[in-house]
């Protein structure tokens, strides 16, 4: 047992029982005026244990097994989430026998019922994780059993070839082929690209599941903070005429079209006048190393300078997007209108530069930079959005599968017996089985569901 709902007061807090004796051990706790039913709430009063008069109220619903989140008899009590009363519906439940549950339990004993598979209960985690409404969209999808509904064609073409080489020795003496080589090697071929399609899902995947992190970098005083607040919506960076005002990071997470993103306002990259600027320069080119996007920020008024060359130079590779800030104060727009910006034809031949002009000042070119930026983490090449993987582990599992798929492939093509080539095809569908639970080690599923919060 254990309370399910957040630690604190609130209008409403519910302890939960699984277990073959939970409804006993509720049935002592509370008064109702009808007795619990299947799936049916009930008012019920809980009594101060002390002099036995009306304590709270709260409603009591039960379910019994199999028929449960658990595939157990569960009862849940919700009460109102005063944390004395759920306190004492906890001490009064183990008072009669009921243990506190581990980080995770529930869904664990909903997995080990056989009610989900292991990607559903991740999937559990992930929903309650979950900081925006396209986060628990893709969840709600692998509590659906998305990713297992796209794993399982490839486990089962692997468990029918499994069944064809099997046969095959067992005919070895009847000097049958039951399988040529060149059909396993196109069988295989057919896993290999089925799971290669779902890997390459990852990339957008983790982006989903973890989010990103964007540095906005550039010279003091080119507008860093104001765009930074604009992206925000609201005064977050202190922002003054002054260079070099901003000295530390200033990080601060947005959703961009359903995507987690932290925005760090970085200080301006120049030589610092004193000991306090020189170390946010520093943490201002370490985030710039280890940040997923980088927003170089340009003065549009002001000549392009040498060392704003190198700078974007020096991110070849780099997924950027420039910011041509101020350009309100532009002496000419007429000598940039047409082509473009002079960046683009500076390094355009060399990096795929995105360049928009904005203005922090009136606003202008702030939703393009938002749209720039949310094209910069749309799923890459289109994959599927259902059955994604967003875990590292789930990962880990498809590419270990397809390096045994390759040995298979390979070991096929080299004719080597079936015996030894049926050692990387197994190997293969341990990992698949992996994912969805079946043939799971102790270890894997302890570190999975320590993860949990308590009561889930």
């Amino acid at each position: 047992m254990a309370i399910s709902t957040p630690p604190g007061r609130g209008g409403i807090g519910i302890v939960r029982l699984s277990g073959p004796r939970s409804r006993d051990i509720v049935d002592a706790l509370i008064v109702t005026r009808a007795p619990l039913e299947h799936a049916r709430s009930r008012f019920a009063e809980i009594p101060d244990p002390e002099s036995q008069r009306m304590l709270d109220e709260a409603v009591v619903t039960w379910f019994a097994g199999p028929n449960s989140y658990t595939g157990e008899d569960l009862v849940e009590i919700a009460a109102h989430g005063s944390p004395v009363i759920l306190d004492l519906l906890v001490r009064l439940s183990l008072k009669g026998g009921a243990r506190l549950a581990r980080p995770g339990e529930f869904t664990e004993r909903a997995f080990l019922a056989g009610r989900i598979d292991l990607t559903q209960a991740e999937a559990v985690r992930d929903l309650i994780e979950a900081q925006t409404l396209y986060q628990a969209r893709i969840a709600a999808e692998q509590m659906g059993g998305a990713l297992s509904r796209r794993v399982q064609p490839a486990k089962q073409k692997l468990v029918e070839l499994i069944a064809l080489l099997e046969a095959g020795i067992d005919f070895a003496e009847d000097d049958v082929e039951v399988t040529p080589e060149e059909e396993t090697v196109t069988r295989l071929e057919a896993i290999y690209v089925d799971l290669q399609n779902l890997a390459k899902s990852f990339e957008h995947g983790r982006i989903v599941h973890d989010g990103l992190r964007l540095a906005i970098v550039g010279r003091p005083n080119v507008g860093k903070s104001s765009l930074f607040n604009q992206l925000l919506e609201r005064e977050r960076a202190i922002v003054t005429a002054a260079p070099g005002t901003t000295r530390d990071l200033v990080t601060e997470r947005v959703s961009l079209g359903g995507i987690p993103l932290e925005l760090v306002d970085t200080a301006g990259l120049r030589e610092a006048t004193d000991e306090a600027e020189a170390i946010g320069i520093r943490k201002s080119r370490e985030t710039l190393t280890e940040a997923d996007l980088v927003l170089v920020v340009l003065d549009a008024s002001a000549p392009l300078r040498q060392d704003e060359r190198e700078l974007i130079a020096s991110l070849a590779g780099r997924r950027i997007l420039v910011a041509q800030n101020k350009w309100d104060l532009a002496s000419s727009h007429a000598e940039h209108e047409g082509s473009g910006s002079p960046l683009i034809g500076e390094f355009g031949s060399e990096m795929a530069i995105v360049s928009v002009r904005t203005s922090a000042l009136t606003g202008d070119g702030i939703q393009e930079l938002r749209d720039a930026l949310l094209e910069m983490v749309r799923n890459p090449g289109g994959e599927s959005e259902a059955g994604m993987l967003t875990s590292i582990r789930h990962h880990e599992a498809i590419t270990t599968a397809l390096s045994a798929l390759t040995a298979a492939k390979q070991a096929a093509r080299q004719r080597i017996p079936h015996e030894m080539l049926l050692l990387d095809i197994y190997s293969a569908l341990r990992q698949l089985d992996s994912l969805t639970g079946e043939t799971t080690a102790d270890d894997i599923l302890n570190h999975i569901f320590s993860s949990f919060c308590i009561g889930k």
